[in-house]
């Protein structure tokens, strides 16, 4: 019996024991199955965020193309020209909502910014496009040189080269000027100090100069000695502001010399897209004063301008201007069918023999306003101020007649007529004008390579380039800047010298640089693309596009987004 109960007993404590083991293993399961629903949680929440994450990237990328698209359109609308202002225009580029949410955190915009290049401390941005006819353009200063049209100007006997033109470009050396020209043009041949295939075969990485326009600035990255610090200066996420890590010497990179100033670069003075688009605001044709038939120019310029215009314009063509004592002081400034041989005088010649060839029919004569025009014109028209304040002597009705301008060259008189003809008249038949610097943009170096240029005159117009505070431009000026003629309204220059600096300057431009950010409204992603948009074309190209994320936001948000006090 005694050993029965002890088996008993034996047995209930076994089962005892064995329950209390299986609580602890269902308690361990437990906890393991909370931990892993835990860590499954964490993971999705985890997975969410970046999906969220993901997600908020591309639509910032597509908010900034938008912004992109936006200027685009823009640029291709002038209906409104005299409203129309791309430079700082907040209404139209500031802080854009395209994805209205509940919550600031969850809604979408983008703004378009530039930077202010009359801002001495390089730390104002302005809402608005930046023209890229404000720098000079090495496309067609390599194509110019190469048609014998580096721009002839002879002042004391000295020819301003394309070299020389490069020259005033800061850290520029004649060693690399010279071989960024052998890198565009056509030829194989170095020039004394340049570069050519022959130099860059013999690299560890051999390749070819390229002998053909650039497509971008950063092509110049493969010319000989060209540096990203020389292309883009301080300036490394290229915001146009001077940045704090880019103004203190060494202490973190980039390398600067903490002088206060933001050197950008010769991006801040090159360009290989610079064009102005050569048609009236309404999109028709201009008159082209240089046209072959002077008879068929006489009748437009009738229509448009009425008879005594037209009479002496076409008079000009046939007989020149009157040379005055400031024409002779200053130097020709004439430039006749023949006596050039540049390729499109070459042209000019030949159009005009065949129109000679055309009225050659003994007793047969061509005339209009009583000028008779069966000889062909015998001088072109350089710009539109060779017709201001000039004198032309010709024959009408078989007796010598001097001809005033109906458009004198006072201020008052300018103000008025520089706009109409601006719009009316050119002297090409070319769909755009490459390659001319707007002055109202540009830098003082990029001022000072222009031919006729000279440095007070430079420093004059940079002095003028006038804006308020947040880099706007006084609307007031601006309304009074629509030609280049406001130099001589204003007086920094003569209309002698203006005929002289006509055909390397203008006051618009077409082609437009855009830095767009598409982010939302508190936090998050800010996606950063710059773009390239040509207004030649109808309707704007964007022909250029690239994203600058990976260099940084570049802009604090709070001054991105702003107030309406600061607009």
């Amino acid at each position: 019996m005694k050993h029965t109960r002890h088996s008993q007993f034996d047995s209930s404590y076994c089962g005892q024991e064995r329950a209390g083991s299986t609580l602890l293993v269902v308690l361990v399961v437990v906890v393991m199955l909370s931990l892993g629903a835990y860590t499954f949680s964490e993971l999705m929440i985890v997975e969410m965020e970046a999906t969220n994450i993901y997600g908020r990237s591309l639509q910032s990328r597509e908010l900034a193309l938008s912004g992109i698209e936006l200027a685009a359109a823009y640029v291709g609308d002038r209906s409104e020209i005299d409203g129309w202002n791309s430079y700082h225009n907040p209404s139209q580029f500031q802080n854009t909502n395209l994805v209205p949410g509940e919550v600031p955190r969850v809604s979408g915009y983008f703004s378009v910014v530039a930077p202010v290049v009359t801002d001495a401390q390089s730390k104002t941005i302005r809402f608005g496009l930046s023209n890229e006819s404000g720098k000079l353009n090495l496309n067609i200063l390599a194509t110019e040189e190469e048609d014998e049209l580096e721009l002839e100007l002879e002042t004391e006997d000295v020819t301003l080269t394309a070299v020389d033109r490069l020259m005033y470009i800061p850290n520029m050396t004649e060693e690399i000027a010279s071989a960024i020209l052998d890198w565009i043009d056509e030829d194989d041949d170095p020039r004394a100090y340049g570069a050519e295939s022959d130099y860059y075969s013999t690299l560890e990485s051999p390749y070819y100069a390229k002998n053909a326009p650039l497509e971008s600035l950063d092509e110049l990255l493969l010319v000989r000695d060209v540096t990203p610090e020389l292309l883009y200066g301080e300036d490394t996420n290229r915001n146009g502001i001077l940045d704090p890590n880019e103004n203190d010497g060494d202490v973190t990179l980039p390398l600067d010399n903490a002088d206060g100033v933001l050197d950008a670069g010769w991006s801040a003075y090159l360009t290989v897209h610079s064009r102005e688009i050569n048609i009236r605001p309404d999109g028709s044709e201009k008159i082209n004063v240089n046209q072959t038939m002077l008879t068929e120019l006489y009748d437009e310029l009738e229509t448009e301008l009425g008879p005594d215009e037209a009479r002496f314009i076409v008079a000009y063509r046939l007989s020149g201007p009157v040379q005055t004592a400031d024409d002779l002081d200053s130097g020709p400034t004439l430039t006749t069918v023949g006596g050039n041989t540049s390729g499109q005088q070459a042209l000019n010649e030949l159009a005009n023999g065949l129109a000679k060839a055309m009225f050659s029919e003994e007793g047969v004569t061509v005339t209009r306003g009583g000028m008779d025009l069966s000889a062909g014109a015998a001088y072109s028209i350089n710009s539109i101020y060779d017709l201001i304040g000039s004198e032309v002597e010709t024959e009408i009705d078989g007796t010598k007649t001097t001809l005033s301008s109906p458009w004198p060259a006072d201020a008052s008189s300018m103000t008025t007529n520089l706009p109409i003809l601006h719009d009316l008249l050119t002297t090409t038949k070319n769909q755009y004008i490459e390659g001319r610097i707007q002055i109202s943009e540009a830098r003082l170096e990029t001022l000072l390579g222009i031919p006729e240029m000279d440095e007070t005159l430079a420093h004059a117009i940079v002095n003028a380039q006038m804006t308020v505070t947040n880099g706007a431009a006084s609307t007031e000026i601006s309304q009074a800047r629509q030609t280049t003629g406001w130099l001589v309204i204003e007086g920094l220059t003569t209309i002698e010298q203006m005929r002289k600096l006509a055909p390397y300057i203008c006051s618009g431009g077409d082609v437009f640089h855009v830095q767009s950010l598409g982010y939302f409204g508190q936090s998050g992603q800010m996606t950063r693309m710059e773009a390239i948009i040509d207004g030649t074309f109808i309707p704007p190209r964007i022909t250029y596009v690239r994203d600058l994320s990976n260099l940084g936001a570049g802009y604090d948000l709070s001054t991105i987004q702003g107030t309406q006090q600061d607009q």
